[in-house]
């Protein structure tokens, strides 16, 4: 993920530092992902079904790939210097007609261009940008130079998988080609990338700024968190003229205790937590090790979780919004009860594992709301969709007021690290502009 030592940097490509952080043009990025998580609920919720729910995680699953792999390149150059803001809006440009094109992910609509070939060629420029920026950084160390085209192998067969899923026949040897075969073709893909993530453990890269790469996670989790938010104001139908009712109040305050909590249970203590044991993690193998690990791979469910539970809010709102809809409203259909229940479950799962991954110890109130919410789950398919909600809502804040409690000396000691550095940051940035500026 950083430079080595044989790097030579020239002036049109900056190299990051440790007391990095993000920049605008990096947040500018994200803005693409607002669009593109809106858009995988949005069309997740015109299929609401089995197939549906899978197509939406292996989207989903390729975003974050493409997410990270910016946020790693970030995190080794500077991304607002030099040309390489010309490589971040290419591959902006790259990522917004990836989000585009969604909807024909799968199988082309009638008319147009072809949207799987669409959708998998803008994946693999995305991934090709990332790829060619790091050749091009070590292009004068032999050693890393070779490592780096290591990275290209998994681009390659991925793109090569999915694009192959759509073009497959209707039948092949007068065997049918069904959908599980291109799913698995998807799932193999995916596996892949993610496997290579894994396996190229050497490949010549160090985390430069911990600060930047744990600063890069918490804001992408607040942009999946925003999507519930979004949910909340465009659920109720305002669009289409529906009314605004107070079971629709009801469920918008409800929602947003829901998100509340979740922001808590993250970034109150864990957040900071995680960034103070990188930060301290001084071995570069490990600190590698650590990043992957518990930011590349373990905020993926939590991102997926969020968007799932913003998926199942959605479906009650517009059921809350309708005239016709009992004050308390009816019970959740099953698809909507599993992504708002199911969604908040696998947010808390990744939760309980970063804080066995990053802190070494078993966040048991989290662990405890997860399966309680599992098990809760026949329970709230007979209640009316709105105490289904506040069922919901009532687990996850007990849980994270008593997961405040528990790690109430942790709280104290990683917040006033956290305020001091802050402060510390603060009076030198104000003692050099009052020198310089």
């Amino acid at each position: 993920m950083g430079g080595g030592g044989g790097v030579r940097w020239s002036r049109g490509i900056r190299p990051g530092a440790p007391g990095s952080r993000t920049n605008r043009l990096e947040l500018f990025y994200d803005l693409v992902f607002v669009f593109a998580f809106l858009n995988v609920t949005t069309l997740t919720a015109d299929n609401a079904n089995a197939s549906g729910l899978i197509r939406c995680l292996l989207v989903l699953a390729l975003l974050w790939w493409c997410w990270t792999s910016f946020a790693a390149f970030g995190n080794v150059v500077r991304t607002d210097q030099g040309i390489v803001p010309l490589v971040g809006f290419a591959s902006m440009a790259a990522a917004f007609v990836f989000a585009l094109s969604m909807p024909q992910a799968f199988r082309d609509a009638p008319g147009g261009l072809y949207g799987p070939l669409v959708f998998v060629t803008c994946y693999f420029l995305v991934r090709a940008f990332q790829v060619a920026i790091f050749g091009w950084v070590v292009r004068y160390d032999p050693r890393l130079r070779r490592r780096s085209l290591l990275l290209a192998v998994p681009v390659l067969i991925s793109t090569a998988l999915i694009v192959s899923a759509p073009l497959l026949p209707p039948r092949l040897f007068d065997v049918p080609i069904g959908t599980g075969i291109r799913l698995t073709l998807w799932l193999v893909a995916i596996a892949v990338e993610y496997g290579f993530g894994l396996l190229l453990r050497r490949t010549g890269w160090t985390l430069v700024s911990a600060g930047h790469w744990a600063e890069r996670h918490a804001l992408i989790i607040l942009v999946a968190l925003g999507e519930s938010i979004i949910s909340l104001g465009l659920g109720p139908g305002f669009i289409t003229g529906l009314p605004l009712t107070w079971p629709v109040i009801i469920a918008a305050v409800l929602g947003i205790a829901v998100v509340a909590a979740l922001w808590w249970a993250y970034f109150d203590t864990l957040a900071l937590a995680l960034e103070q044991r990188l930060h301290r993690t001084r071995d570069q193998d490990q600190r590698r090790a650590l990043a992957r690990s518990a930011y590349t791979y373990l905020h993926l469910p939590m991102v997926a979780g969020t968007i799932l539970f913003a998926l199942g809010l959605k479906g009650l709102l517009a059921d809350a919004a309708d005239p016709s809809t009992p004050s308390w409203g009816v019970p959740l259909p099953g698809f909507d009860l599993l992504t708002l229940y199911g969604g908040v479950a696998l947010y808390l799962l990744a939760l309980v594992a970063l804080g066995w991954r990053g802190l070494d110890t078993l966040r048991r109130p989290s662990a405890v709301a997860m399966g309680l919410i599992v098990v809760l789950m026949p329970v709230a398919a007979r209640l009316p969709e709105l105490l289904a909600l506040g069922l919901l809502g009532l687990v996850v804040l007990a849980a994270t007021v008593v997961q405040t409690v528990v790690d109430a000396t942790l709280r104290r000691q990683v917040r006033e690290v956290a305020l001091t550095e802050q402060l510390a940051a603060e009076a030198d940035q104000t003692h050099w502009r009052g020198r310089h500026l």
